[in-house]
């Protein structure tokens, strides 16, 4: 009851959602700090390396003291440059990347903005964000940036394409653009799970498309965030740092930060659309009876942890990706995306709909 009235005061519904916004930022921020160190260390246990390991017990605290070296760095900033422009094309990047995750359902009833076009606002600020690289490139007023820019942005619109029309997929199945929908309508073990078709057994003949989709989008998202083997806008042997070959300091910390939330981003968005969210890979009924008690949260911290794991395991298949998948070559990056992934998510989108239309689901 008190709840519902701090909701209906303005004053009181702001502060409550500013709030909402600052824990989830700051569980954001520490998050991609050690997920930054395990990346590192599972590069390291594939290279038959130890790793970080000085900073802190096992080198946990490695991120914490990279971060104080960026800090303290003296920021640099070309005499040739855009200087507004330099300076505001991180701040873009690393903020278009933080606001994807308002839409994130961590939990029933986890979420910061709950809104019925979770997919589409997604979509769109992701999408964005290659506005902050392209305004990195330009600003530095040299064409090694400008050039690193241009192939990062190109590179990012080509896969936005595949993973649009394998988020349609998603769509269709669910019959919704709502993420809190999407998950809730995954419970009930992992047979439900969009990956297996979604809806249960009577669906299970659609897993032969939602699986090579599952592991396009899981490529895409590589590609998407600038990932190796994709990672061809910095690729040392050719362009140096790409379009952050001027910055240094903080702004490319921004920049780093950026990208590595994109990449958890995208691992989330894995685990939400396509296994299950929050849901446990088998049935939860002894969660049923904790609905409208006082220990109904309980219910919620179980889906947060189920979407933790699935977010982690992703997050593993990644590194394991990078440390052991050759580097592309641009050619051949560009001929994945528009001649394999873009005619087979094309294929896979006519194939759901005609069986949401003619199949088992449409009775």
């Amino acid at each position: 009851m008190i709840l519902t009235s701090l909701w209906a005061n303005p004053i009181a519904w702001t502060l409550l959602t500013l709030g909402q916004i600052l824990l989830v930022t700051v569980v954001l921020l520490l998050t991609v700090a050690f997920m930054i160190y395990g990346d590192r260390k599972i590069f390291a246990g594939v290279q038959m390396r130890k790793g970080p390991n000085v900073v802190g017990p096992f080198g946990l605290l490695q991120s914490f003291a990279d971060l104080g070296k960026f800090l303290v760095k003296e920021l640099i900033i070309p005499a040739g440059a855009d200087k507004v422009v330099f300076l505001l094309a991180p701040l873009i990047s690393v903020t278009l990347a933080i606001a994807s995750w308002a839409a994130i359902p961590f939990g029933p009833g986890w979420v910061v903005a709950n809104i019925n076009v979770g997919v589409l606002y997604l979509f769109a600020v992701s999408s964005m964000g290659v506005y902050g690289i392209i305004m990195g490139g330009w600003a530095s007023n040299s064409k090694y940036p400008f050039l690193g820019a241009l192939r990062s942005a190109a590179q990012m619109v080509s896969y936005e394409v595949s993973i649009g029309f394998v988020i349609i997929t998603v769509i269709l199945l669910s019959n919704s653009m709502s993420l809190p929908r999407i998950v809730e309508l995954q419970a009930g073990g992992f047979w439900h799970w969009n990956i297996l078709g979604g809806g249960g057994l009577k669906n299970l003949p659609l897993a032969l498309v939602m699986i090579p989709m599952g592991m396009i989008f899981f490529i895409s998202g590589l590609a998407e965030t600038n990932r190796p083997p994709f990672d061809l806008p910095e690729a040392e042997s050719e362009l140096v740092a790409g379009y952050a070959v001027e910055y240094g300091s903080t702004p490319y910390l921004l920049f780093y930060l950026a990208e590595m939330s994109n990449i958890l981003l995208m691992s989330g968005l894995m685990a939400v659309l396509f296994l299950g969210g929050w849901q446990a890979p088998w049935p939860t009924h002894y969660l049923d009876h904790l609905a409208g008690t006082p220990w109904s949260w309980l219910a919620s911290l179980h889906g947060l942890v189920m979407l933790m794991l699935k977010t982690m395991f992703v997050l593993f298949s990644n590194a394991m990706v990078r440390a052991v998948v050759p580097r592309y070559r641009y050619d051949q990056l560009m001929r994945l995306g528009w001649k394999v992934f873009l005619p087979t998510s094309l294929v896979a989108v006519a194939l759901v709909a005609a069986w949401r239309v003619f199949g088992p689901v449409a009775a």
